[in-house]
């Protein structure tokens, strides 16, 4: 065999969540620690546990080393389409990764008005901004809460289809939302429920800026 020969990535049949005992001490350790050393280290130590390369998660993910590596560093904030794919290829679900992040005694979460990490959906542009509310702990997902804000009222909207049933609670503007072959308008105190795997999305912006909750609850599965 060639010893230059590129080494290729082989299935990871190893156990890939990360012991809670990992997170936990590391959240123990330095409890002002910022999201994005938490994000870094705990996906450091599910590589390393699995014996995987930086070199190997970054292909496996599309991702560049060196952007692999600013993750693991705590050096950058990581969209959450990155964030998807390192955990995809490391066996995690986005709620297991935040899991133990500050979480106190008790199970309970306090996040503080504007302190919901801000992601950035696969498809949106500038001028949409989705806040994640609250980590999902434990080996199931349960729900993902996001706080949605639109402003941009001439951006092209992308559609969206995944699993779980949505729950949407307008907070402010209005909105044409598209579910199926149906659009719905949504107000100010308005809630609209459907299943998420059907396709849907924002068809028009009526009145900026637009604000509304967005729960997905999953199933759980046996």
């Amino acid at each position: 065999m060639n010893v230059d020969q590129k080494k290729v990535p082989v299935a990871v049949t190893k156990d890939p969540y990360v012991p809670k005992t990992l997170a936990t001490r590391v959240v123990d350790e330095d409890r002002q620690m910022g999201l994005e050393s938490y994000i870094g280290t705990v996906l450091r130590q599910t590589r390393i546990n699995q014996e995987l390369t930086i070199a190997d998660v970054a292909e496996l993910a599309g991702l560049s080393r060196g952007m692999v590596s600013k993750i693991e560093n705590g050096q950058v904030a990581t969209s959450l389409d990155s964030l998807a794919r390192l955990t995809s290829v490391l066996g995690l679900t986005l709620s297991q990764l935040f899991r133990d992040y500050d979480s106190p005694e008790g199970g309970a979460q306090h996040v503080k008005a504007g302190d919901g990490l801000e992601v950035v959906r696969r498809g949106t542009k500038k001028g949409h901004t989705y806040h994640l509310l609250a980590y999902n702990r434990g080996h199931q997902r349960n729900f993902e809460p996001f706080l949605i804000s639109m402003d941009d009222e001439s951006e092209a909207f992308p559609t969206f289809q995944h699993e779980g049933v949505q729950f949407i609670y307008m907070l402010e503007g209005q909105i044409d939302y598209r579910h199926g072959q149906h659009v719905y308008t949504l107000e100010p105190g308005d809630s609209f429920t459907f299943d998420a795997q059907v396709p849907h999305g924002p068809e028009r912006l009526n009145r900026v800026p637009i604000r509304f909750l967005a729960m997905t609850v999953f199933s759980q599965k046996e």
